[in-house]
C-alpha cells in the first residue's frame, strides 16, 4: 500500500477551485453528497438518476467518445490491461471491448448491487471482461498489474484527501491514470447556473426519462458541479499523491476534463520535485498554485 508523509495529508484543505481558486470560487463548494453516494436514500432513486445518466450518454455519444479516448492509450499495445474504477453501469467497458479485440477489462465499483448487475448483463459473459468490487483508495493488486486505469465523472464524488489517493492507487497499479470529469466552470458561471440551466435540464430530463427523475437528476447535478475540480485542483492532487507524476490535459468536448496521469517506470526517476515547503503551501492553498507538468 502506498504511504502518504503527514504533510500532504494537508491537501484535504484545498478548495475544489485548487490552490489558486478564489474568494467567490473557494464558497461555490458543498459537503453535501449526491444521492448517488448516500445509503439513506432509496434505491429507486438512485436508479432514475443512474438511468437517466446512461441514456444521455448513448443520445449525446459521451459513451462513445470516452472509449474512443480511452482506447487511444491503448496504441501500441498488443494485449492491453484496463481496469475501470467506479464502473457504474459497465457501458464504458462494453464499449471499450467492442472497440479493441485484444483488450481485457476488469470492471469495478465500490458498489455490490451495482456490480451485481454488470456480472447480471452482458459484461457477466464476456470472455475478456471481469467484474469485481474494488475501492479506489485500496486497490487490492499488485504494482503495474494494468496498463491503464480509468476513472470516469467519478473523481468529483471524492473530496480532496481522498482523491489524491485514488490517483496514487491508480499510478501504482496501472501504467497510467486516465480521469474523464467534469471541469470546473469559473465562479461566475457556478453562480449563475441553476438560473440559466433549470428550463432547458427540465426538458433534458422529461425528453430521457421521467419525470419522477427530475428533482433528483437536478439536485445531484449542481451538486457534481459545486463539487467539480478545476485545472490546477487536478494539477495539485497528482502533485500530492506522487512529485513524480507528470499530468497532461487532452483535447476533449467542452464542459468535461480529460485528465492523464502518468508515473515514470524508473523508480530512480525523480522528475519534477516538489520541495516539502511547497507541498505545504500546495495543500492550504495559498495562491501559489502548482505549476502544469508538460
Amino acid at each position: 500500500m502506498t504511504q502518504y508523509p503527514p504533510d500532504i495529508e494537508m491537501i484535504a484543505a484545498m478548495p475544489r477551485g485548487g490552490p489558486d481558486a478564489s474568494w467567490l470560487d473557494r464558497r461555490l463548494q458543498t459537503g453535501r453528497l449526491e444521492y448517488l453516494d448516500r445509503y439513506d436514500v432509496p434505491e429507486q432513486r438512485k436508479r432514475r438518476i443512474v438511468t437517466f445518466l446512461d441514456r444521455v450518454g448513448n443520445v449525446f455519444g459521451d459513451h462513445d467518445h470516452n472509449a474512443q479516448l480511452v482506447v487511444g492509450r491503448l496504441d501500441g499495445l498488443r494485449n492491453p490491461r484496463v481496469l475501470e474504477l467506479g464502473a457504474g453501469h459497465g457501458e464504458l467497458a462494453a464499449r471499450v471491448l467492442d472497440l479493441h479485440d485484444t483488450a481485457t477489462v476488469t470492471v469495478t465499483d465500490l458498489d455490490p448491487k451495482s456490480v451485481a448487475a454488470i456480472e447480471a448483463g452482458p459484461l457477466g459473459t464476456h470472455p475478456r471482461a471481469t467484474a469485481r468490487v474494488a475501492d479506489a483508495t485500496a486497490i487490492d493488486a499488485p504494482d503495474r498489474s494494468y496498463d491503464l486505469v480509468v476513472l470516469v465523472a467519478s473523481l468529483h464524488h471524492f473530496p480532496p484527501g481522498l482523491a489524491y489517493r485514488a490517483i496514487a492507487e491508480a499510478t501504482r497499479v496501472g501504467r497510467r491514470f486516465l480521469v474523464l470529469d467534469v471541469m470546473r466552470p469559473p465562479a461566475i458561471t457556478l453562480a449563475v447556473v441553476p438560473v440559466l440551466t433549470l428550463i432547458p435540464v427540465i426538458l433534458i430530463v422529461m425528453a430521457c426519462s421521467s419525470p419522477f427523475a427530475v428533482a433528483p437528476v437536478l439536485h445531484d447535478a449542481y451538486i457534481s458541479l459545486l463539487r467539480s475540480y478545476s485545472t490546477s485542483a487536478f494539477i495539485a492532487l497528482g502533485s500530492a499523491a506522487d512529485p513524480t507524476i507528470t499530468v497532461k490535459f487532452l483535447p476533449t468536448t467542452k464542459g468535461q476534463a480529460a485528465v492523464l496521469y502518468t508515473k515514470p517506470s524508473n523508480p530512480h526517476f525523480t522528475g519534477r520535485m516538489l520541495p516539502v515547503t511547497y507541498r505545504h503551501r500546495l495543500a492550504v492553498g495559498d495562491g501559489a498554485g502548482p505549476r502544469r507538468a508538460r
